[in-house]
């Protein structure tokens, strides 16, 4: 007798040799949260855990072949988007994923250790604006990088935009926006995520003093793998919250930068008590 498999995810995003964020970190996460993951790789990353010091891009044919031989062999449970690289990447991912519209797609592209990719990274945006979000079901994005992409589109504000950007891109056909790091006490951490409604919800958390590589990218493939396990958006978005915040709690020192997220600290065992 076949046993059941458990979800599939396919992953689109740049190998990270520490394994804090990218790919590494995506399939880590869709481990902990029981979905077996799918890795398309989209660039090659170089760095420790201070730093992140240059990116190899991975030819578009190269990300297109590797992700049709995957779907045309199994069914995949959701998308997650990470790192595209390229504006060539983000044609034929969107190309790809339009082929599978009832696949929910979580997009969460930027990385702010990423090295600048100058007029380049402005017209991936506009191309990821165009092509990506209209068929996104979870954006993921700091409030920062909310900025930067409304700036594809606006001139620069010092206002606070932060709403009317967010309507913005759920008009453009993105179902839902998570965005982090929403204005809030200095002692703790906001997130606000939106729909076509307006706020859906809005979660403040205490934030936690250090420096920490891989928070956004855990965040963001917990609420794809617990999406594929047939959550609802809300509720995925509160529970990838409350693991993500344990991963950070249980971070580790594998280096001299900053610390690790460990996605796996609910398999180590407590220490015996006296």
């Amino acid at each position: 007798m076949q046993n059941q498999t458990s979800p599939l995810i396919l992953t689109f995003g740049a190998a990270d040799p520490v394994g804090a964020v990218g790919i590494q970190a995506d399939l880590a996460s869709f481990a902990a949260m029981g979905c077996h993951g799918l890795s398309i790789i989209t660039a090659l990353l170089i760095g420790d855990t201070a730093r992140i010091e240059d990116m190899q891009v991975i030819d578009a044919d190269w990300v297109a072949d590797q992700a049709r031989v995957i779907l045309e062999d199994m069914p995949v449970a959701a998308f997650k988007v990470g790192a595209l690289g390229s504006i060539e990447n983000v044609s034929v991912i969107a190309e790809i994923v339009s082929d599978y519209p009832d696949i929910p797609l979580i997009l969460d592209p930027f990385i702010s250790a990423m090295p600048d990719q100058g007029p380049d990274g402005d017209d991936m945006l506009v191309a990821m604006r165009e092509l990506l979000i209209p068929q996104t079901t979870v954006l993921v994005a700091s409030a920062v990088e909310l900025g930067r992409l409304a700036e594809t589109w606006r001139e620069p504000s010092t206002q606070d935009t932060l709403g009317v950007d967010a309507i913005k891109i759920i008009e453009m056909g993105c179902e839902y926006l998570f965005v982090t790091g929403t204005p809030c006490d200095v002692h703790e951490v906001a997130n606000t995520l939106f729909n076509e409604s307006g706020v859906v919800r809005h979660d403040n958390w205490q934030r936690v003093s250090g420096s920490y590589a891989g928070a956004g990218a855990t965040l963001s493939a917990t609420i794809a793998a617990l999406l594929a396990n047939g959550l609802a958006a809300p509720e995925a978005v509160l529970e990838a919250q409350e693991f993500t915040i344990a991963a950070i709690a249980n971070a580790q020192r594998l280096g001299m930068g900053k610390l690790v997220l460990d996605r796996f600290f609910w398999t180590r065992e407590s220490e015996p008590t006296n």
